[in-house]
């Protein structure tokens, strides 16, 4: 049987390609602390896959005595530090990026994190994988909005229901599906519930463009 290649891959970043979330609970907390509060490993994972000025509006109320602006760009430059020391990329991430990019499927990143933290992750990509850069500061409506997918696509020039989307958390899989893409859950810190709309593999370690092909085969003949 023939594979049926995706239009394009819609990967999200944080969580999904390479493991930031202990860099962004951690910042989150020394940001918090340095202004008298407290905050746990429990109210990082509620933002998990959320905008980042979302993030901040909750950090100011925890006492954070900053603008949103400012609390975005001092929780990015912590993140980027903690990069320096090395990226831990997901398990299977950068191989199943290079059997795409070898294949010539379109790629494009869709993330919440802003352009700057997105090209300094994407740098360390021993390849250039990604034709496009959705970041959360160019989007309007962050995840679990739909936008930040279909605007990935439309830089693509491809219909985003032609599309395959990779995502960690809930609010990303909601965004991936409510643009109208055959979405895949690979949850790592966070629990993800099945549910309509998209699939779940516990792991990127050993998938490949056969797998993509057949997630994409099954949800076209769930649709049909």
């Amino acid at each position: 049987m023939t594979e049926l290649l995706p239009a394009a891959v819609l990967w999200d970043m944080d969580g999904t390609l390479v493991d930031t979330e202990p860099y962004w609970l951690a910042a989150e907390a020394e940001l918090v602390a340095s202004y008298g509060g407290t905050w746990t490993q429990e109210d990082g994972f509620t933002l998990v896959g959320s905008g980042l000025w979302h993030a901040a509006s909750i950090l100011q109320r925890r006492g954070v005595e900053l603008t949103e602006d400012e609390i975005v760009d001092r929780l990015t430059d912590r993140v980027m530090e903690q990069i320096e020391t090395g990226v831990a990329w997901r398990p299977g991430a950068l191989e199943l990026l290079a059997e795409l990019r070898d294949a010539g499927v379109p790629m494009t990143l869709v993330t919440m994190s802003i352009r700057r933290m997105a090209e300094h992750v994407a740098s360390f990509i021993p390849f250039s994988a990604f034709d496009h850069i959705v970041a959360g500061d160019s989007v309007t409506h962050s995840k679990p909005h739909p936008e930040p997918y279909l605007i990935g696509a439309e830089l693509l020039g491809v219909d985003p229901e032609q599309c395959i989307a990779i995502e960690d958390s809930t609010t990303g899989l909601a965004s991936a599906v409510a643009a109208g893409a055959t979405a895949i859950g690979v949850p790592l810190h966070s629990p993800l519930e099945h549910g309509r709309g998209y699939t779940i593999w516990p792991t990127l370690a050993g998938r490949g463009i056969a797998d993509l092909s057949e997630v994409l085969r099954s949800r076209r003949t769930d649709v049909a």
